[in-house]
């Protein structure tokens, strides 16, 4: 990433600073800690929670349902009960959202509480907010940077910068030569973490000046676009709620033109209507189904921090991931290794006696050290180093017990300019074994004839594969005393070269090749080299035939037009900057995608931000990135990334089925209305009894659809386009059919109870109806809460929803035969006769739309087939 370019820097005294000019610097640039977006005060987040316009619908419905209880003596039931489910629905978005924040707070380990510093000539801990511009910190391998600076003293430094530039490779920094131009490998930055050596640094910047201050302030000036889901709901309310008003206006001028009804009267049949129209209890559903889908995926080790984001990530297109640490293990690996005595390169597991006497020579110049403490792994050197004692470990051989048949006596570090280090070992025998190991080119090795040929040809294919290369030279020798290292290391045999890389998660291949079956498509965005790249993303399944890899500096010749036309070839992106990935993201959504981006370092911060679904790292994320995340993975596992995917589905699926169960009852509650008014009958419901069905028999059975399973065919599926509508894929069908199917059965059923059981009695084919619409509108649900054909296991499978089932009827039935509460609501006791009918006809709309699922499933069948 492009630096910040560091004005004349002046040096403090070698004694550090005093206490009072740490002080007064403290005063004037402020501690050193990030500056955290303000959380928006509780009345602005119930204000965002109100201005959805489901949330609105409610609002109106409370106010009719007010000027019913004003001005027509309604009384205030429904107008208590209506704003309960309002502000019930708000407390429930409230409480999850903080339950999100306080789950995320936990993983939050990575801080820095403390650091090194002289001042007043004084080696002193201090914790790390407290460090100010001008201060000497000593920092040594393990330490993490606490600010910008520029490094004074060094001895061998080698900074590792993944979670800035996402290069898994140390970088070697030296000491300051000229204060008023430090280069960039004489700065050193916050953040970043020392695998080598020791240094004294002056730092320079501290808090928001620092380059993790600067991607910080990207975050603030990043916008979240609305999810798709609440486009969708956004839209279906005011489609209904336009609905609702024509309705009601509709029935009010019938009611007074064919009914000869009061202007009274007929407001309160137009307002009935209304309050018939709006599925109150949909928003609330809405926010259980999510909240319940935040925890089914915690349980999964994905942590939601934004509700909303659980259905969206179930709609992505693009997975656009970071490679080090999350495509790969962020852990260097020997993989491969050659020595002159075999014709060709061996896999590191497969241990020839030549290879393993070159794993002794590695592990004996070897000073990295990897120890359990706690049960946790802990780490200490250079990454590169580690890998040679993890392929100690790996074949039970330990560099401990190598030297102890060989002790070192002496050592020439590793540094940047010779890249290489050397160790002299005293055999049992007397003599001394020197060993060097490091870059290629560099070693002294006195060839074999045709010997330089081979290994410069396995050296070149390593480097193809996107190895890193490690080569070792010996010799052995008789003891002296000499320790000129020039004339030790003269002359050396070859005894072969390793392979290292950081090697891809295991669980990566099929999460790639699950994510590719579901039609997502998944894109990597590295700062690495485009080599090492390239060479992962073949590997791993997701560079393919046909698709590019594009550097960085190719990315940014491009205008936004002309990534636009290239963006849907392009499946690798290489040393990438901050800015490259969010240009990236918007390419994507610019082209109607849903994206979302992973990753675990500083430098993903504003890419995740700006993503529809942001996903960082739990264990390796910094916590930059977790706060810019809508999703954080305790177990940096990409395959929870795919799990989740499958769960945001599930949650999308239940969240259409409610719509379906509620909305196609409320179609024909209208349709009812309004044709038994157009018939000249009169309202066929009153308003008490319309919000009992909505609240009661709808709502409560609907609370729990949100505990459905994913259904068998969910991942094999595309994801739902942005544009694509609510009714897509059979569900207007399906609620045409349920709309049709009550409105033709209510109908028939309140005539032959009205006119065919009774004299006129609009009291007995009200209740019939009641009865039938509110019963039989929740026994359909298992008809619509499973896309398979009903069977006794489905039937079985959500138990909370049987439970609310079998409670909603009983207070139905309660109602209905009650004498106390049937005069309440406006019902009456009915006849054998009308049970007779009644009984059956409750499990009638169950039976069409059972037909109706077979017939659909059988045209999504032959769909499924035609696309595989």
């Amino acid at each position: 990433m492009k630096r910040k370019e560091m004005t004349k820097i002046h040096l403090t005294a070698q004694q550090g600073l005093t206490a009072r000019q740490a002080q007064e610097r403290l005063d004037q640039f402020g501690a050193n800690q990030l500056v955290a977006a303000k959380k928006p005060a509780l009345w602005r987040q119930v204000v965002r929670h109100l201005s959805d316009v489901s949330s609105l619908v409610l609002l109106f419905a409370v106010g009719l349902a007010s000027y019913m209880a004003l001005f027509q003596g309604g009384g205030w039931t429904k107008t208590i009960v209506i704003g309960s489910i309002l502000v019930i629905n708000v407390i429930i978005g409230l409480y999850q959202e903080a339950s999100a924040e306080k789950a995320l707070a936990a993983l939050q380990s990575m801080s820095l509480p403390t650091t090194t510093v002289r001042r007043d000539d004084i080696a002193q801990t201090l914790p790390a907010k407290d460090v100010v511009p001008g201060d000497l910190v000593l920092l040594k391998a393990g330490d993490q940077v606490p600010a910008d600076g520029v490094v004074l003293q060094s001895t061998n430094l080698t900074v590792d910068e993944a979670v800035l530039t996402g290069e898994s490779v140390p970088v070697a920094k030296e000491k300051l030569t000229d204060p008023t131009a430090a280069a960039e490998t004489q700065q050193v930055f916050s953040g970043t973490a020392v695998t080598g050596g020791t240094a004294i640094i002056q730092v320079v910047t501290t808090g928001m000046a620092t380059e993790l201050g600067q991607i910080a302030g990207l975050l603030n000036k990043t916008k979240k676009r609305a999810t798709p889901l609440q486009g969708r709901l956004n839209r279906l309310s005011g489609w209904l709620t336009a609905f609702a008003v024509l309705g009601g206006l509709v029935i009010f001028a019938l009611s007074i033109w064919m009914q000869n009804q009061g202007l009274a009267d007929s407001l309160m049949i137009g307002i009935s209507l209304a309050v018939a129209a709006v599925p109150e209890t949909l928003p609330i559903i809405v926010t259980i189904s999510l909240a319940h889908g935040v925890k089914r995926m915690a349980k999964r080790n994905a942590i939601m921090r934004r509700v909303n984001a659980v259905e969206t990530i179930g709609g992505v297109d693009v997975i656009a991931s970071d490679k080090t640490g999350t495509l790969t293990q962020n852990q260097m690996t020997i993989t491969r290794y050659w020595t002159p005595n075999t014709q060709n390169a061996l896999a590191a597991e497969d241990l020839s006696p030549a290879g393993e006497q070159l794993m002794r020579y590695l592990g004996l110049a070897t000073n990295a050290e990897i120890q359990l403490i706690d049960g946790q792994e802990e780490t200490m050197g250079d990454p590169t180093e580690l890998a040679i004692v993890r392929w100690l470990k790996q074949h039970d051989r330990s560099r401990q017990a190598f030297e102890k048949q060989a002790p070192r006596l002496a050592e020439d570090p590793f540094d940047s300019t010779k890249k290489t280090m050397a160790t002299i070992h005293r055999l049992s025998d007397g003599q001394q074994l020197v060993i060097v190991k490091g870059a290629f080119d560099r070693l002294p090795i006195a060839w074999e004839t045709g010997q330089l040929a081979q290994a410069q040809a396995m050296h070149d294919s390593f480097g193809q594969q996107a190895l890193r290369v490690l080569s070792v030279g010996y010799r052995v020798m008789p003891a002296t005393q000499t320790h000129d290292w020039a004339e030790l290391t003269q002359g050396l045999k070859f005894a072969g070269l390793v392979g290292i890389i950081d090697p891809p998660r295991p669980e990566v291949i099929p999460a790639i090749r699950e994510a590719k079956r579901a039609g997502i498509k998944p894109v990597m965005i590295t700062g690495d080299h485009m080599v090492t790249a390239e060479a992962i993303a073949k590997e791993i399944g997701l560079l393919t035939p046909g698709q590019l890899v594009m550097s960085g500096d190719e990315l940014r010749t491009l205008t936004d037009a002309q990534l636009d036309d290239q963006i849907a070839d392009i499946a690798v992106y290489a040393r990438v900057s901050p800015t490259d990935k969010i240009r990236i993201v918007q390419a994507w959504q610019r082209a109607g995608k849903t994206v979302a981006m992973t990753g675990d370092g500083v430098n993903d911060a504003p890419a995740l931000k700006a993503a529809d679904v942001g996903i960082a790292m739990g264990i390796t994320g910094t916590e930059v990135s977790k706060g810019a995340a809508d999703m954080v993975l305790t177990d940096d596992n990409f395959a929870t990334i795919i799990a989740a995917v499958r769960e945001g589905r599930t949650v999308y699926q239940n969240i259409l089925k409610a719509v379906e169960f509620l909305v196609g009852v409320n179609f024909a509650q209208i349709f009812l209305m309004v044709g038994a008014v157009l018939m000249g009958w009169g309202a066929p419901l009153l308003a008490e009894q319309l919000l009992l069905i909505n609240v009661l028999a709808d709502g409560i059975p609907g609370f729990y659809i949100s505990r459905e399973p994913g259904e068998k065919e969910a991942m094999a599926q595309p994801p739902v386009a942005n544009d694509e509508s609510l009714f897509a894929r059979g569900l207007g069908g399906r609620l045409a059919v349920r709309a049709v199917t009550f409105t033709v059965l209510t109908l028939g059923i309140y005539a032959l109870g009205r006119f065919g059981l009774s004299n006129g009695q609009a009291t007995l084919g009200m209740t019939m109806v009641f009865l039938v619409l509110a019963v039989g509108s929740m026994i359909d649900i298992y008809a619509i809460k499973d896309r398979q054909p009903l069977t006794r296991q489905s039937l079985r499978r959500n138990p909370t929803l049987n439970v609310s089932m079998l409670l909603a009827i009983a207070l139905v039935l309660a109602i209905a035969t009650v004498p106390g509460l049937q005069g309440m609501f406006g019902l009456v006791s009915l006849p054998a006769v009308a049970w007779l009918i009644v009984i059956p006809a409750m499990f009638l709309p169950t039976l069409v739309l059972e037909i109706a699922k077979r017939w659909q499933r059988r045209d999504t069948q032959n769909w499924l087939v035609e696309t595989d």
